[in-house]
């Protein structure tokens, strides 16, 4: 069987949760990640929803991430865990993972759609701060989460404005009271 390759590109960047056999920075081209997709089951609940990444097309736009390369034998194991963890509106999807201009593979990585019933789509950066400072869920604070985000990438060289941006707001607001600006 050929190499299996996840990518992660929000919590599994920091938390994958699954073994695997080797890990690596990747990107992918044509995406972008954005805070669209609501979060009723990990970083918030029902009537209260977090906000959590996904991908969005966007052409000329990259999204760096994390390749996780699995072991054969543990493959499935794999990918029941992620398919019950990414159950709250995400779906598979098959796309090239860049490690650099000369090098990729394809991966597999899950992203939400319209089409699910926690799709958010797309606010004003305050009112996405705004519900992120509200919204708490099994797996924590939603602003962890964006915050945790925001240092994984960094940590890696790989600045995503949309995700620099809202976790500068969030870090505004705790010094302002609460208050985001």
């Amino acid at each position: 069987m050929d190499d299996t390759w996840i990518f992660g590109y929000g919590s599994l960047i920091w938390r994958a949760g699954f073994d695997y056999l080797e890990s690596r920075p990747a990107f992918v081209l044509g995406w972008a990640r954005r805070f669209w997709q609501g979060s009723t089951d990990h970083r918030g609940v029902p009537g209260a929803p977090g906000r959590v990444v996904t991908l969005v097309a966007a052409h000329g736009e990259s999204c760096w991430g994390r390749a996780y390369r699995l072991d054969p034998a543990h493959r499935e194991q794999v990918l029941t865990y992620l398919d019950h963890r990414e159950i709250g509106g995400y779906e598979r999807l098959q796309l090239p993972l860049h490690f650099d201009s000369e090098t990729k593979v394809s991966g597999l990585t899950y992203h939400a759609t319209a089409s699910n019933p926690n799709f958010l789509g797309e606010a004003d950066p305050a009112d996405i701060v705004a519900q992120v400072l509200a919204a708490a869920g099994p797996s924590g604070l939603n602003k962890e989460y964006v915050l945790r985000l925001d240092q994984a990438l960094r940590e890696m060289g790989a600045i995503d404005l949309h995700v620099h941006e809202l976790a500068a707001a969030l870090g505004n607001a705790d010094r302002n009271g609460g208050t985001p600006i």
